[in-house]
């Protein structure tokens, strides 16, 4: 059986995988990975993540790490889900390099864009630690938005007002005088 994923759990993740890489291998971090290893959960029932480039030595590794460190990982990503933009590499906080991996929080604001999109609970608490530790800015949030917000439609599932309008709460949440 596999156990909520914590920081000793996610760094042991991050060491074993650093010691099967093979090539230079960025990975980023995504969702409840974030979470735990910014301190705003203890946990986290997956470690999502991306992997860039693609390679093989990497993926194959995962299952096995899986199984010996009884965590689930899960190949997810903001990309998955909404538009995120070009510069999103170069947006993403550097965590640690093991080995051959260098190790990334996935850009912060697409991260929260993608919370804001989803709307669960649990997502709403992310984006409010994000910006009570001052990694995001209600102004900069909303700039990213618009500059995804034309590209919006190859991702159906997404209704474009509601986002709008759940980015407006947030925003709205963190500065309740503005209208």
């Amino acid at each position: 059986m596999r156990e909520p994923a914590d920081v000793t759990r996610i760094r042991r993740f991050m060491r074993a995988l650093g010691d099967h890489a093979r090539g230079e291998t960025k990975v980023y971090f995504t969702g409840g990975a974030t979470a735990v290893l910014h301190g705003w959960r203890s946990s986290t029932v997956d470690i999502d993540v991306k992997i860039v480039p693609e390679r093989d030595d990497v993926y194959r590794a995962i299952p096995a790490l899986k199984e010996r460190l009884h965590v689930n990982v899960e190949l997810a990503a903001p990309s998955d889900f909404i538009p995120v933009r070009a510069d999103w590499e170069a947006r993403s906080p550097f965590i640690t390099r093991e080995g051959r991996v260098s190790f990334h929080h996935f850009d912060l604001y697409a991260q929260a864009l993608a919370k804001i999109e989803r709307g669960h609970a649990q997502d709403q608490e992310d984006v409010r630690a994000l910006f009570r530790d001052g990694l995001l800015r209600p102004q900069q949030l909303v700039e990213y938005f618009e500059a995804i917000a034309e590209q919006l439609y190859r991702y159906p599932a997404v209704d474009p007002a509601r986002f709008r309008a759940r980015i407006g709460e947030a925003v709205r949440e963190q500065h309740p005088n503005r209208t």
